[in-house]
């Protein structure tokens, strides 16, 4: 059976391959991206097929995505729990543009599948590199601002 730690280095290596990522998570699994919220996306895919639709899209956003073993940190590990910094070196299809993310995760296990996958990136970075007007795309803010969905629990 796999541990947490295992599951994230058998992830970050099959990423972004939709069928290959959703076959590492429970058939109730989930992936977060909480500061999404910021720029108006979905923040939260459950289930194989959600899991799997989000990574595949991942793909066409951005040409050569993927992370290699020498760009990821794990700095935290229980048998059912990591959490790890990893780098992408990403040229965004649309645009052209080269961009750095940075990950932060916290992978949670669950008899050897992932149960939860929550990251971190810089928001501001992949709208930067995917919009053709970068920030400048943005809509305006409302007059209340949040980073994340209003009703996120950790």
């Amino acid at each position: 059976m796999n541990d947490a730690k295992t599951l994230l280095l058998e992830l970050l290596a099959v990423i972004p391959n939709g069928d290959k990522v959703a076959a590492l998570f429970a058939e109730d699994g989930v992936v977060e991206l909480p500061f999404l919220h910021a720029v108006g996306m979905p923040t939260r895919y459950q289930g194989r097929t959600q899991i799997k639709d989000f990574y595949n899209q991942v793909g066409t956003l951005y040409a050569d995505f993927g992370f290699k073993p020498e760009d990821t940190r794990v700095l935290i590990v229980t048998p059912d729990q990591v959490f790890a910094e990893y780098m992408t070196h990403a040229k965004a299809a649309g645009t052209g543009r080269r961009v750095h993310h940075l990950f932060a995760g916290r992978l949670v296990a669950e008899r050897g599948q992932i149960k939860l996958l929550r990251e971190s990136i810089n928001v501001a970075a992949a709208v930067q590199a995917l919009s053709p007007k970068g920030a400048a795309g943005l809509p305006p803010p409302p007059a209340e601002i949040f980073s994340v969905p209003p009703d996120y629990l950790s």
